[in-house]
């Protein structure tokens, strides 16, 4: 009998395939019943990425529920409360594969209380699918999505136009649709968009081409997800290591051993390398990096290291070690956009607790120079406060300097958290620099315009 060492034989070949495949992390957003969990679920179901008993369980809810067929929008709406509402509340995050590549996917809320939770979701994505009704087209909550998406510097956005078969799949519906959607992203600095009509719920353009779309010759959801180029190099941006832990052993084998360990946040680092340790600004080389317990020469982003160094440094956790060239300025003065994620207000003169990879330090609000109007995108100046699901610019000064990038430099230390001091609650997400001003005005230069752009602060 030779049956089980073939099987294995072939499990280690597929294992030995899918680590091969790209990552690609994506986020799904759009209005309440847009038809978001819909399109996740279908995208699980036609690419063969439900199990039997998942699939059984959603039959069996949807039975229960008095529909005629499976509702593919179970299979991410997961908490009692959504299924009772049928709406999503909470991120849902799905992992699965195909023979081109893996994905993490995170269906985010529609109702525009949970836009916070995009922020949440989309943090991390290469790319972000924006779904739209077909029958109402661009609402408000589609243009706070696609800020967010650009707020969030998402390399890729696609816009879905859903429910096309409610509209009897006319061209001209989806093209007005996606004119709007493009000019409107355009203006927020996205670099690319593709639009894709689509049915969720027939599964028209989802993983398989519609048959009653002739006219579209564009990708299907699946084949885009599968072949958009995938950007997420951190090693080919300047190194960042925040130290989480200082290790000491003091044991007879290591009696003079004083590793700094942590996460790689971006970039390379090597053993000879000249580093700086901020926010001190001291200086020294690197002399050892242990990896899995093992020594190696050179260690890349995102692996969790232990680092030594050549002199005896007061460094502890929160403090940044850096390429000595290429390390940041520290600040007290912090200038950022921000997405307001908490109900009770921001306001000016707030004391909070302001999170940087992992150092924490105490913050007050200086000013709130604006907020966006993201119907025509103009500036509210001096708004006094920033309300649930906002989005403005604020000036901060915080306790202690900070080795902050700009967040277009990087997304890992360009971002920090706003904390409430009195019970630890998250207030706000923060990216330092312009971000708007800085999108808005790549896009002018690209367009050779030579008007004010309206995005300075």
């Amino acid at each position: 009998m030779t049956t089980g060492t073939t099987d294995t034989a072939a499990a280690g070949a597929a294992a030995e395939r899918l680590a091969d495949t790209s990552l690609l992390r994506f986020a799904t957003a759009g209005s309440v019943d847009d038809g978001k969990s819909t399109l996740v679920g279908r995208l699980l179901h036609d690419s063969k990425s439900v199990l039997a008993d998942q699939l059984e369980a959603v039959e069996h809810a949807s039975r229960s529920r008095g529909a005629d067929g499976p509702d593919l929008a179970l299979l991410t709406d997961g908490l009692r409360a959504e299924r009772e509402q049928g709406i999503t509340i909470d991120v849902a995050y799905r992992y699965f594969a195909t023979p081109r590549r893996r994905f993490i996917l995170a269906d985010t809320p529609g109702h525009v209380q949970y836009t916070r939770n995009m922020v949440t979701g989309a943090s991390t994505a290469e790319l972000a699918i924006i779904l739209v009704d077909a029958r109402n087209g661009v609402v408000e909550q589609t243009r706070r999505h696609a800020a967010v998406a650009a707020l969030l510097r998402v390399p890729h956005v696609v816009l879905a136009v859903n429910k096309m078969d409610l509209v009897g799949y006319e061209e001209s519906v989806f093209s007005a649709i996606a004119g709007e959607f493009a000019s409107y992203a355009a203006s927020l600095g996205v670099p690319e968009v593709t639009a894709i009509p689509i049915s969720a719920l027939a599964g028209d353009n989802v993983v398989e081409p519609s048959a009653r779309m002739d006219w579209y010759s564009g990708p299907t959801v699946l084949e885009h997800l599968e072949t958009v180029p995938v950007s997420h190099d951190l090693a080919a941006c300047p190194a960042r290591f925040p130290v989480q832990y200082v290790i000491r052993p003091q044991t007879p084998e290591h009696p003079d051993y004083r590793g700094y360990a942590g996460q790689i946040a971006s970039g390379v680092l090597s053993v000879g390398q000249s580093v700086t340790v901020l926010p001190s600004g001291r200086t020294s080389t690197i002399t050892g990096i242990d990896l899995l317990g093992q020594s190696v020469r050179t260690a890349w982003a995102p692996q969790s290291v232990t680092v030594q160094l050549a002199d005896d440094l007061d460094i502890s956790r929160g403090d940044l070690i850096a390429p000595a060239d290429v390390a940041p300025d520290t600040t007290q003065d912090v200038a950022a956009t921000v997405c307001h994620l908490n109900d009770s207000p921001l306001r000016v003169g707030q004391r909070v607790l302001l999170k940087h990879t992992t150092r924490t330090v105490k913050a007050i609000v200086k000013e709130i120079p604006s907020r966006l109007a993201l119907d025509d995108l103009s500036l509210h100046p001096e708004p006094g406060e920033l309300a649930a699901n906002d989005i403005g610019r604020v000036r901060l000064r915080t306790a202690e300097p900070l080795p902050l990038d700009a967040y277009a430099l990087s997304r890992r230390t360009g971002s920090f958290l706003l904390i409430d001091p009195a019970d630890g609650a998250t207030l706000t997400a923060g990216m330092a620099g312009d971000a708007f001003a800085e999108a808005a005005r790549a896009t002018r230069d690209a367009a050779g315009a030579a008007e004010d752009d309206g995005w300075d602060f």
